[in-house]
């Protein structure tokens, strides 16, 4: 283990992240192209007669993004990957071919099925040319929902995930039964940002954006740069959001609408909420009803200004280096970004919010309570850059973090004490969870939740029922470098 302080680490790399700066920089804006298009969903793979059965295939080739052809590792070709529909009680069966030139696998984010045999198991590892048939069953109560897969194997999953592996697995159920819901027009907004060099390859990481977690200066939806989609006064859109970038986080705002937030990762709220502004770090869904009551022309999904931290530390030690603040993953965002564009086409009667949604399980006190301290050290291993952890230990796969009995409920205790207050995610597999407070006080409303945002400073206490599905699993930070980078722990759920 070689001690090396952050100062340091951060003038070792500032050379080749001023270099990549620049050819991201200009690379933006040679790419700027007034051409919009419609947001099409992603190929649609349904179950039919209780089965959701599919080949899918990770290989890399070259994928129209925007306007540009860009080298990206897609499934079956496309990103964003197919989007699969099922059912509660449905029997999933995933033929999965590995045709990358690294080991992968795949992680079903959200989904509460076992995490043993090959089913969401984040510890298989498929090499290169292998393939493996995925199966497992949604339980009968299963929530419906927006949940999602991408790949999980550990060293690899920011590279594979930047590249554009992701896709919506969607189940569907009681929220979309409601009169209200089904009367609404239904749109999957994908979010990835992508850093594509002059030839269209992916850009390679430096150091910095590697701490930081990458970013690239190219924004779509559903692969798309601004598309457009339409609403009809009076009517209902339903939105349904998925941050599938590795890093980047989104706080979302569409032009004079409020959102009515209608569900969130684990599925439905009690009645719906509204908000002037959404934000989303990556791996959260969120999915929200926008009413047509405004005058009918064009309005913008925008993209709002956003520190996630460790922002002000980066910009004093590149000002001391007289380089620039905008690298992959250290990018200061000053101006909102244009996402897409809403526009309007038609007429209907005027469509009535729904009153009443999902009722929420209140869970019940728990007797157990863990700490988690969230945190990036100040040592790095050699090769493998700054370390972030748990509780100042970085992830080991012979080690179990966190022993847990089945059919109980613990509270978790997040608390980000992360030296330059980077913000953290944290995500737990198979099992969701609500959140009770934050920074003491009460969440201002119950909801269902796999990813929550741990803030610079903030103590978060989230409530977990272990049900159902014993085995090992895992929790990390979903800004996917830091997962990489050592920011993840294993739990073992006892029967």
């Amino acid at each position: 283990m070689v001690k090396v302080n952050r100062r340091q680490f951060i003038i070792l790399s500032t050379a080749s992240a001023v270099t990549a700066s620049v050819a991201s920089i200009a690379l933006a804006q040679n790419s700027r192209n007034p051409f919009k298009s419609q947001a099409l969903s992603p190929k649609l793979h349904k179950s039919a007669d209780g089965l959701l059965e599919l080949e899918l295939e990770a290989s890399s080739r070259p994928i129209s993004l925007g306007n540009k052809q860009a080298t990206l590792l897609g499934y079956n070709g496309q990103v964003p990957a197919p989007r699969l529909e099922a059912q509660a009680g449905d029997i999933v069966r995933i033929r999965f071919t590995n045709n990358l030139s690294q080991p992968t696998n795949l992680h079903y984010h959200g989904l509460h099925v076992t995490p043993i045999g090959n089913a969401d198991n984040a510890f298989l590892d498929i090499p290169p040319k292998e393939s493996l048939t995925y199966e497992f069953t949604l339980p009968k109560n299963h929530p419906s929902g927006t949940f999602w897969y991408h790949p999980h194997r550990h060293g690899y999953v920011a590279e594979q995930v930047f590249g554009g592996l992701a896709g919506l697995f969607i189940v569907r159920g009681e929220l979309d039964e409601i009169p209200e819901i089904q009367a609404a027009k239904e749109e999957f907004l994908v979010l990835q940002d992508f850093g594509i060099d002059g030839s269209g390859r992916i850009q390679s990481p430096n150091h910095m954006a590697m701490m930081m977690g990458r970013e690239g200066q190219m924004l779509t939806v559903n692969g798309q740069v601004k598309p457009t989609f339409s609403i009809a006064s009076g009517g209902l859109l339903r939105l349904r959001f998925l941050n599938a970038s590795p890093s980047r986080f989104y706080r979302l705002a569409l032009e004079n609408h409020p959102f009515y937030l209608i569900a969130t990762d684990g599925g439905a709220l009690a009645e719906p909420v509204e908000l002037k502004e959404l934000l989303l770090a990556p791996g959260e869904r969120a999915e929200v009803l926008v009413r047509g009551e405004r005058e009918p022309q064009q309005y913008r999904l925008l993209n709002l200004p956003y520190n996630r931290g460790g922002m002000e530390m980066m910009e004093d030690e590149m000002g001391m280096m007289g380089g620039s603040s905008h690298m992959m993953g250290g990018s200061y965002q000053v101006n909102p970004q244009v996402l897409a564009t809403l526009t309007y086409q038609g007429s209907v009667s005027t469509l009535p919010l729904p009153k009443q949604l999902i009722p929420v399980e209140t869970l019940p006190e728990p007797k157990t309570l863990r700490r988690l301290e969230l945190s990036m050290e100040e040592e790095m291993t050699p090769g493998m850059g700054m370390s972030f952890t748990f509780n100042g230990k970085a992830f080991d796969p012979n080690r179990i973090d966190a022993q847990v009995r089945l059919n109980t409920v613990e509270d978790w205790e997040l608390v980000n004490v992360d030296p330059d207050r980077m913000d953290h995610p944290f995500h737990l597999h198979v099992n969701p969870f609500q959140v009770i407070t934050r920074n003491g006080k009460p969440e201002p409303y119950r909801a269902w939740k796999d990813t929550v945002l741990v803030r610079g400073g903030e103590t978060v206490r989230i409530r977990i029922p272990f049900r159902d599905f014993s085995g090992k699993t895992v929790y990390h930070c979903h800004v996917l470098d830091h997962e990489d980078l050592g920011m993840m722990g294993i739990v073992n759920i006892q029967a």
